[in-house]
């Protein structure tokens, strides 16, 4: 190759001397052969030396010249190439324009018009990894697509094009969570495999490029077979790599990793000892004085003591030690895997320490952990980790040896997670919630600072998400109880107000986020100049942070820190400016307590620890009520009602009403006779009531409790119920103010022939009774059958202040957000319903079944229909808890409306909720009790 370099520069030389017109031949050769040698030597001057050789060339064929294009790609890529080793962004910028330039002189059915729109797309695709904008990731995708329609079959870039395509489709999966473009990646990659021989030199890489898309499917997709595929996608890549090839090495890594999944998911023995020998195989390829040998060590070491778990063999343990232990020597100090090799050390000596009870185990252990801190000063991003295990491992002293100096050091170590800088990763709610638990385990002072910690920590984690399905995992992930538990540690610490802000700060947490966030960046981006600026900063950090945060790796410690600064100045600056001080700070009670202005708020709070009610009202402090009930018979009631519902309309329906009747009875006694008890002294009989449920206590009709028996009344009897997600919601729903009523439009969407779905007989005819009542008051337009589509259902939604959906509600437990209204032609999702942009939206009536339904193990995140109206600004809406029978909606319908007009025929959503509770008190005695009860109100 250097050969080849200095021949072409000598023959440059005679060109120069001889004036020859061919002279941008030689500059365009002479740096195609540096570039070929930068790519086997990685000297960067080359590189530099090409591209000015690229520019000298581009430079003497001007506009016309046949050649021009060539010229306009080559110094493309070069630029492009040198972007990826320096990381300079106007390298890729100027490559960008050359490739669009390009493409100009190649118009439709030039030869190279393919390979120059795949080069542009790559570029895009490179641009939007680097700095995050989604919008060149989308045109990457359409020109990929444009260069693969007008290639022919047997194109030699097809293959190459197929899987970059599948690339820029996964990446824009793991953006946004759009299952489609998870799908296109592997039928993409699948495609491009087919192309490839056997003996190709791609093959290999297409093989890794298609098990990659499948191991991030299956996640969203548990299917067995992919499993396996990609075991045996990653057989057929090492089968290409023999002894002595360069990538054998990795390739049995993959492989090891793969079997390793497979191993956790299905358990079959032989893989484990299978990943162990390919282990072993990696390492022979890494001697001592390979750069790769510490961490080869390591995932031998590692899978050695999952072997010891399994079979109980000690020789096993003791060579995982002896490897860790040799891993750690090759990782000085400065090195960059020595925390990692100091924390597996401790860890693998931890199991010994378990089988053997041998102290000096868990004092080297200790020893370890403490000089892994050291290598975490403040704001390191594993600091919390660290902390975290050295805490956890002196408490683990503790039980054995009772020294309380190391009980008080863990606790010590412990409160330094308080003092993290902004903003914060997954890790450090997990150290924090190591807390909780550590401080509950004993009863510890310290645990309401715990608490307030990670629901501080989760806040701020929360508020660098960008809003999607898949962030949802994370937040379920992250926060389990935390809230109510923290609740129930206020209550025990007689903090009553500290437990309204905390319960506040940790559910809900995504759309409390989204709400939060949205205004006030509405807000500060149009008060001034200024604020404009700095709401764009905010919004490009936060897609830093997150960037960095989803890639979690050691080496991205600068750049974290870096982006951290940059963050903290941030906010400070905007908290500077008037009406923004407490800009991402979750509200004050003194805030929260004005939910109460119209009737009390009444929180139920499900613990482990305890259940208790708190009532909230506008001028006293909050009232609380200890509940004689366990979370456990909480979630056996709400378990035994669940399966209730799930048979309503059964044969024997008079079994099913006494053992709804029975549930409803034990909710009266338990949970609503105390507080209705206390609410007598406070408002008067007849006044409106806001439940706000946490835990399993969301699953259970509150709004319904009562004896049931002759001269005893139930609680509808004495108040008007409605619910609340959170305080702030309800806050939120009485901040917008009413529009004249000669602007408002009135929607009315029904759809009883959904696609795929069962037939509706009813809803033309309750859309009929919604018409009669409202068309004489308000601007009034139905869509049935045809026209309600989720178009048409999207049109309505940004049209209309007023809503009445009469269709098909199906719950997605498992994956909420794609919970939906069945549409003509499909499902209308949460999604698709938070996207929508609505006008001052007032009231929505969903008669639709379990439109209350959320996530099955999140429950207080409140990922369902009618919070998803909510959330989108609908002030009052009213949602069904489990199915409704289709003739009971047409009835009920026709009572609310004729009690929601008033006498001078006019519409105010504020009525919703009394409208409700007369309709149903007229239909009593008409209609069965689960559905007198269906129904409930969410608002104001």
């Amino acid at each position: 190759m250097g050969d080849d370099v200095e021949l072409w520069r000598a023959a440059l030389q005679q060109c120069l001397h001889d004036h020859s017109h061919q002279l941008p031949i030689f500059l365009e050769h002479l740096a195609i052969s540096l570039v070929h040698r930068f790519q086997q030597r990685g000297v960067l001057s080359d590189l530099d030396e090409a591209i000015n050789l690229h520019r000298a060339a581009l430079a003497r064929r001007a506009a016309g010249h046949p050649l021009r294009s060539n010229s306009l790609n080559d110094l493309a890529n070069a630029l492009q190439l040198r972007f990826h080793q320096r990381g300079v962004l106007n390298d890729m910028n100027e490559a960008i324009k050359l490739y669009r330039a390009a493409l100009t002189l190649r118009q439709p059915g030039h030869s190279d018009r393919p390979m120059t729109l795949s080069n542009l797309a790559g570029c895009l695709h490179d641009r939007c990894v680097r700095l995050d904008v989604l919008s060149d990731l989308d045109k990457a995708i359409e020109l990929y697509q444009a260069a693969l329609e007008i290639c022919h079959p047997g194109c030699h870039i097809l293959p190459q094009l197929l899987n970059n395509l599948a690339d820029s489709h996964l990446h824009r999966f793991q953006r946004g969570g759009v299952l489609f473009d998870l799908d296109e990646a592997v039928r993409l990659n699948r495609a491009a495999l087919a192309l490839y021989p056997l003996d190709h030199s791609d093959r290999y890489n297409s093989l890794n490029s298609l098990a990659n898309s499948l191991v991030v499917r299956s996640p969203e997709r548990p299917v067995l077979s992919d499993i396996d595929e990609v075991v045996n996608l990653h057989r057929s890549a090492l089968a290409l790599c023999p002894i002595g090839h360069p990538h054998r090495l990795m390739s049995l890594n993959n492989l090891g990793v793969s079997l390793g999944n497979r191993f956790k998911d299905q358990g079959v023995p032989s893989d484990l000892d299978e990943i162990i020998e390919l282990h072993r195989d990696a390492l022979v390829l890494c001697p001592p004085g390979h750069p790769l040998r510490p961490g080869f060590l390591c995932n031998l070491a590692n899978k050695l003591v999952y072997k010891f778990q399994q079979r109980n063999v000690l020789s096993d343990l003791d060579e995982a030690i002896d490897h860790h232990r040799a891993a750690l020597a090759l990782c000085p100090l400065g090195h960059l895997d020595r925390w990692a090799s100091l924390n597996n050390l401790a860890n693998s000596l931890r199991v010994r320490f378990q089988q053997r009870k041998i102290l000096s185990d868990v004092d080297e252990e200790i020893e370890l952990r403490r000089g892994a801190l050291v290598l975490c000063p403040p704001d390191h991003f594993h600091r919390s980790t660290s902390l975290q295990h050295l805490a956890l491992s002196l408490q683990y002293r503790f039980k054995w040896q009772g020294l309380s100096s190391d009980l008080d050091e863990a606790f010590s170590l412990y409160s330094q997670l308080s003092q993290q800088s902004l903003p914060v990763s997954r890790l450090d709610i997990c150290a924090a919630k190591s807390w909780i638990i550590s401080a509950e385990q004993v009863k510890h002072g310290s645990a309401l600072v715990a608490y307030q910690t990670t629901l501080k920590f989760l806040d701020q984690y929360v508020t660098i998400l960008a809003p999607s399905s898949k962030h949802f995992d994370v937040v379920k992930e992250v926060t389990s109880s935390i809230a109510m538990d923290a609740f129930s540690c206020c209550v025990r610490h007689g903090a009553l107000t500290y437990a309204v802000e905390l319960i506040e700060q940790g559910r809900a947490v995504l759309w409390t986020h989204l709400a939060r966030l949205r205004t006030p960046l509405e807000e500060l981006s149009t008060s001034s100049a200024t604020g404009g600026a700095l709401a764009e900063e905010f919004k490009k950090l936060s897609s830093g942070l997150r960037d960095v945060f989803d890639a979690s790796t050691e080496d991205q410690f600068l750049q974290i820190r870096q982006l951290t600064t940059q963050w903290d100045g941030i906010i400070s600056r905007i908290r500077q400016l008037p009406y923004f001080s407490r800009f991402l700070l979750p509200p004050l009670f003194s805030d929260l307590r004005k939910a109460a202005e119209y009737g009390p708020v009444i929180i139920v709070n499900g613990s482990k620890y305890s259940c208790d009610v708190l009532i909230i009202t506008r001028d006293q402090d909050p009232i609380l009520i200890p509940l004689d009930i366990s979370l456990a018979e909480v979630s056996e009631l709400s378990s035994e009602f669940q399966s209730l519902t799930k048979r309503v309309g059964s044969s024997d329906h008079q079994l099913e009403s006494l053992k709804m009747v029975g549930i409803l009875r034990k909710l009266w006694a338990c949970i609503v006779s105390p507080v209705v008890q206390v609410l007598k002294e406070l408002i008067d009989p007849g006044s409106r009531i806001w439940w706000c449920p946490t835990a399993e206590f969301t699953l259970l009709p509150l709004h319904a409790a009562g004896p049931y028996e002759k001269r005893s009344h139930n609680l509808s009897h004495f108040y008007v119920s409605s619910y609340t997600s959170t305080l702030a919601a309800l806050i939120r729903a009485r901040r917008r103010v009413s529009q004249d009523a000669s602007i408002q439009h009135f929607v009315a969407v029904g759809q009883g022939h959904p696609d795929g779905g069962k037939e509706l007989r009813h809803v033309a005819v309750e859309l009929d009774i919604v018409a009669e009542r409202v068309a004489p008051v308000l601007s009034f337009a139905s869509l049935t059958d045809s026209d309600a589509t989720v178009k048409g259902a999207s049109g309505a939604f940004s049209r209309a202040q007023w809503l009445h959906l009469a269709c098909h509600g199906i719950p997605n437990r498992k994956q909420p957000f794609q919970s939906s209204f069945a549409m003509r032609d499909g499902p209308f999702t949460i999604m698709d319903i938070v996207r929508s942009r609505l006008q001052n939206p007032e009231f929505a009536f969903l008669s639709a079944c379990h439109t209350t339904v959320g996530d099955e193990s999140s429950p207080d995140e409140a990922i369902h229909l009618a919070a998803a109206m909510q959330f989108s600004g609908f002030r009052s809406v009213i949602g069904s808890m489990w199915s409704v029978d289709d003739e009971v909606a047409r009835q009920v319908v026709r009572a609310f409306y004729d009690n929601l007009v008033d006498g001078l025929g006019r519409l105010d959503c504020r009525r919703a909720a009394l409208a409700l509770h007369n309709a149903v008190k007229t239909l009593r005695k008409k209609i069965p009790l689960e559905q007198q009860i269906v129904f409930v109100h969410i608002g104001v």
